[in-house]
């Protein structure tokens, strides 16, 4: 839709890069091309605004099958005015000078001739295919019959259109007839399930009984490992004991003849030791015996000197050195308590003796 604004009786357009326009003053074209901006009179301007970009018509139809059925049909049909003088001239694409917005439809009468043109077409290749046939190719073969057809058709050309590219989304029987066809497909699809779960199945009760197999040759070869390992631990233990015992025997002949060496040292010290010390006591022997003689032969001179003087000495003398020495000899008499019966008697003896 053209931008019309108003200006103290003037109306400006600004037109689209996509809109094709054509101003007449009567029967003078004043302006004619795409993407126009000017200004004019309402009163006296004629002006048509042509659509040049590509558009899309989407159709949907029903159509029968050589085996009478009903099949639905969607297509889209993509086009573009390719003359817009030849267009706007047959059809009534004129806009109104103060909004700018077609006074007609012009876009649905082409809707409305490329619908049917296509329908036609398509009803006549659908009636000689079975619905079966129409199912499985009749996407393409409508297609490419609706194509040809609209190039073709004598009318599209002679209004300014261009048909640019045909597509047939969708081709469908009716929902009882779909369901119908559906059944033995989705049993044979659940057939192919069916045996695909029983196969899986039988893999994995296959792979079950596989890993039991290799479960019990794994505890097999385990047990035999374990009983080769107590083997060889028992030959270790039994080479580990004969090595100690080895190793004990060493021991205890170099022990013993460590004792042995060490008890010929000490009986060898014994022996110097006893022959040092019988030495020192023969020594000491004869030392002792030896002074002893001399002391002996000393006193016995000394005896000697004193008898020789004594020999000389009359028996008053003597019995005075005899007390002298024997007082020497009494212990020390620090009282002397003097009962009276021996006070008694030693008078008595006073008095007698005189």
């Amino acid at each position: 839709m053209a931008d019309i604004t108003r200006r103290l009786g003037w109306r400006h357009l600004r037109g689209a890069p996509t809109a094709h326009i054509r101003h007449h003053r009567g029967t003078r074209l004043l302006h004619d091309g795409p993407g126009l901006s000017f200004w004019f009179r309402a009163l006296t301007a004629a002006i048509s605004e042509v659509p040049v970009d590509d558009r899309e018509l989407a159709m949907t139809f029903h159509a029968r099958t050589s085996d009478f059925q009903d099949v639905a049909v969607q297509a889209t049909v993509t086009y573009r005015i390719s003359d817009p003088a030849v267009a706007a001239a047959r059809l009534d694409f004129s806009i109104d000078p103060d909004s700018g917005v077609w006074r007609a439809a012009p876009l649905e009468q082409l809707g409305t001739l490329l619908t049917e043109t296509a329908q036609q077409h398509a009803l006549d290749v659908l009636s000689r295919t079975p619905l079966s046939a129409a199912l499985v190719d009749g996407v393409t073969a409508v297609r490419e019959r609706i194509a040809q057809g609209l190039a073709s058709e004598p009318r599209l050309p002679a209004t300014g259109i261009e048909v640019v590219a045909v597509r047939v989304v969708a081709l469908r029987p009716e929902p009882e007839v779909e369901r119908a066809l559906r059944t033995p497909a989705r049993e044979q699809i659940q057939q192919e399930a069916d045996r695909a779960t029983y196969e899986r199945r039988a893999v994995a009760v296959e792979r079950e009984r596989a890993i039991a197999e290799n479960e019990l040759a794994s505890q097999i070869e385990l047990a035999r490992r374990e009983e080769q390992l107590v083997d060889q631990r028992g030959t270790n233990a039994r080479r580990e004991a004969e090595e100690h015992a080895a190793a004990d025997a060493v021991r205890a002949e170099a022990e013993a003849a460590r004792t042995v060496r060490l008890a010929d040292a000490e009986a060898a010290r014994t022996v110097r030791l006893a022959e040092a010390e019988a030495t020192r006591s023969v020594r000491l022997a004869k030392a002792e015996a030896e002074g002893a003689r001399e002391v002996g032969e000393a006193r016995a001179q000394a005896q000697a000197a004193w008898l020789r003087v004594h020999d000389d000495v009359d028996v008053a003398t003597l019995n005075a050195l005899t007390g002298t020495r024997l007082a020497e000899n009494l212990p020390r008499i620090d009282s002397v308590t003097i009962s009276p019966d021996v006070l008694t008697g030693l008078l008595t003896r006073l008095g007698t003796r005189e």
